[in-house]
């Protein structure tokens, strides 16, 4: 069994390997390469909380992917619901979102048949940007290029196995920053000036 690395380790070898490729000197002092930070949140540290929710097409799938959270090391918030008795997928994506639009959660993830209704739902609370994701690609690019704060998925389209990947890549993707920046910035300025215009 290999010994895990500690954090510093990671970021020397991660240090290292972009001197290499950059073909630079081993005591080059290049800003962009100090600043590098591990893609996996400390969590050790500080617990980070995420809210969860599901309409009764996914409460099964919710279970698996709230006890998956809780063994990364994250708390949950369960924003229900807790049996398979009809419920509408707005009201779940609603109390998921605004869980992390008050701060009380880091992040939320919502799950209903397809994902996309729920996706529609949390996009309507100020603060939240929220993306159907169905691969690691879109995992990946909802987080580094647009900065979601919120996942959707769909139980009826989307395996445990593959869920419990994309929830993964999902919360241990940090946004790009950059030129994503600039282009989120324009998101909110767009929540902004319809919520200041009352449209």
């Amino acid at each position: 069994m290999s010994a895990k690395l500690e954090d510093k380790e990671i970021q020397e070898i991660v240090r290292r390997t972009v001197h290499q490729t950059l073909g630079l000197s081993a005591e080059s002092n290049v800003s962009t390469i100090d600043s590098l930070k591990p893609v996996v949140p400390q969590i050790n540290s500080q617990k980070l909380t995420v809210a969860i929710g599901t309409d009764h097409g996914g409460v099964d799938l919710k279970e698996i992917l709230k006890q998956h959270m809780i063994n990364l090391g994250y708390e949950v918030i369960d924003c229900g619901t807790h049996t398979k008795d009809a419920v509408d997928y707005p009201d779940i994506a609603r109390a998921v979102a605004e869980q992390v639009a008050s701060g009380k959660a880091w992040r939320g993830v919502i799950i209903d048949g397809a994902g996309i209704g729920s996706c529609i739902a949390a996009n309507k609370v100020p603060g939240i940007r929220a993306a159907l994701c169905y691969d690691h690609a879109t995992a990946v690019n909802s987080r580094e290029h647009n900065n979601a704060n919120v996942l959707t998925l769909g139980a009826g389209l989307t395996g445990a196995n593959l869920a419990q990947q994309i929830l993964k890549t999902w919360l241990e993707t940090d946004f790009g920053g950059g030129r994503h920046a600039k282009r989120v910035d324009k998101i909110t300025a767009i929540e902004k000036a319809c919520l200041e215009s009352g449209k």
